[in-house]
């Protein structure tokens, strides 16, 4: 069983985008996925509940531990703002690995730069057990914005999986409880290609 925590302390940065994306993906791909959502605001859960049933299935968290089904390949959480203290350090313990979105913004990069001196401080992370990497949300390569968040990104040291264009089918896919690969492939083909070095990522670490 493999754990994904999706996690920074900067509210609406992308965690629940990422999150269902991620799971999408792994269902698609015929494994086993569990979705836990830690956010009071329950985002996850709501699109989970939003899930057409003719599409691969994605399990609660709350499924998992009550009806006891069997154990899964990929466990993905999605946590929520204000992830601190025992909790969070609960979550590193079991996860292989914690992906912190991050937007174009001075008010993300700094709560982000906070947040990643916390998770620095975490043993599992300090022993190399629990990996971290940085992933750019609804970025516009265009923007002066973009180029200090890429150059913050650069700066921390930590792996730069990719940078997600701001594209309107993750709107969509929120809405419809679809993760983008479950659309149409030429539909989403731009933003797909986008997901390729983090899933790579994701697979690499995991499987070492």
């Amino acid at each position: 069983m493999k754990n994904i925590l999706v996690a920074n302390s900067k509210g609406g940065c992308g965690k629940t985008t990422l999150a269902t994306n991620l799971a999408g993906y792994f269902a698609a791909m015929g494994n086993k996925v569990v979705l836990e959502d830690l956010d009071r605001q329950r985002s996850a859960s709501n699109w989970l509940q939003r899930r057409p049933s003719v599409l691969p299935a994605i399990h609660s968290y709350t499924e998992y531990e009550k009806h006891h089904i069997s154990k899964p390949d990929w466990i993905i959480t999605d946590s929520p703002a204000g992830f601190r203290d025992e909790k969070l350090t609960e979550a590193i313990k079991k996860a292989d690995c914690v992906i912190v979105p991050i937007q174009p913004s001075a008010f993300d990069i700094v709560a982000t730069s906070d947040f990643l001196d916390v998770l620095d401080r975490e043993k599992a992370v300090r022993k190399h057990k629990t990996f971290v990497a940085l992933v750019g949300m609804r970025v516009n390569v265009r923007t002066n914005a973009t180029a200090a968040l890429n150059a913050f990104m650069q700066y921390t040291g930590l792996p730069i999986l990719t940078n997600l264009r701001n594209s309107q089918v993750y709107a969509t896919g929120a809405e419809l409880g679809v993760s983008i690969f479950d659309l149409r492939p030429s539909f989403v083909a731009q933003d797909t290609q986008q997901w390729q070095a983090l899933l790579e990522w994701v697979t690499d670490i995991t499987t070492a």
